[in-house]
């Protein structure tokens, strides 16, 4: 089971990612949101901003997220962990139940260029 640790620094290097990311891909990224991402095993959450091509992560908190963010992410950390190190492919993670999404229409239209 991946650690809190593990978690935060795989949401950095995600953020890492993003930020290099060019074409379509990019416009995604510039998105101006607040996130959310609940690691369900470890029952903790990540809040944050996801501004000007990278995830900002103001606080970690027990329990599922405290508000509603414009993005939210549920999974288990080690789906995080594999997701960011291109071992488990999103689609099919998302398809499946394994992660969960919720945001508004048009930011999934526009997610679905990074992810």
């Amino acid at each position: 089971m991946a650690t809190i640790e593990e978690c935060r620094s795989a949401l950095d290097k995600l953020s890492d990612n993003m930020q290099r990311a060019e074409g379509d891909a990019r416009d995604a990224a510039a998105l101006d949101r607040s996130v959310s991402c609940h690691i369900t095993d470890l029952d903790v959450t990540f809040v944050g901003r996801m501004r000007g091509g990278r995830i900002e992560v103001h606080d970690t908190v027990q329990g599922p997220p405290p508000g509603r963010a414009e993005i939210r992410l549920a999974m288990t950390g080690d789906d995080l962990v594999a997701l960011v190190g291109g071992e488990l492919h999103f689609a099919k993670a998302w398809g499946s139940g394994r992660v969960k999404l919720h945001a508004g229409v048009r930011d999934l239209l526009q997610l679905r260029k990074l992810l």
